[in-house]
């Protein structure tokens, strides 16, 4: 948490291997990502990340299906498969939508399918920018949810940048980011 503009989702992207960090290292796995070629930098997201985000970030022309089943697209290990995206998409409540695209779902709902897909790959870290921002108060009690139940049965590591102080409180810890300092705040 912390304040407009403090840098909260910019260190989640330097996290997640999308932004280089302009001093330091990052090491994800026991490996810095940043000194990997374009290609193996992104089949090493593909594999280690998924990413929740507040926007969504669907493809409009894919179906709720589809969408999910994006990551695997480029995935080579044969793990993933429509039948682990059939299952997700049920998980969060989506199964009678599965063939419906992005327009015709609600934000909420856009969100869910935003989670499943960040889950396809069995990722081991999960990163989520403002997961529930967009949402009015029932969809984001229902985003929440989710998202910490399948974090939990996914054993993922979860990282949450939010302004939602309900959303916080319920994560097992809280660190507040301010003037480049990143604190853990005492619950």
């Amino acid at each position: 948490m912390g304040p407009s503009g403090t840098g909260k989702s910019t260190l989640l992207y330097i996290i997640g291997a999308l932004e280089p960090p302009t001093k330091g290292n990052v090491t994800l796995n026991g490996q810095n990502p940043f000194t990997l070629d374009e290609k193996r930098l992104a089949a090493f997201r593909n594999r280690e990340i998924g990413f929740v985000f507040q926007d969504h970030c669907l493809l409009p022309q894919c179906s709720v299906l589809e969408n999910v089943l994006t990551p695997t697209l480029i995935s080579t290990d044969g793990k993933h498969s429509s039948a682990r995206a059939r299952q997700l998409i049920e998980q969060v409540g989506l199964g009678d939508r599965m063939d419906h695209r992005p327009a015709e779902l609600s934000g909420g709902e856009k969100q869910r399918v935003s989670l499943a897909r960040a889950l396809i790959t069995k990722p081991k870290l999960l990163l989520c920018d403002e997961p529930t921002g967009n949402l009015d108060h029932q969809a984001a009690e229902v985003v929440a949810s989710l998202l910490l139940d399948l974090h939990r049965q996914q054993e993922t590591i979860l990282v949450v940048v939010t302004h939602s102080a309900e959303l916080a409180s319920r994560l097992p810890k809280q660190y507040e980011l301010i003037d480049e300092r990143l604190r853990l705040t005492e619950s």
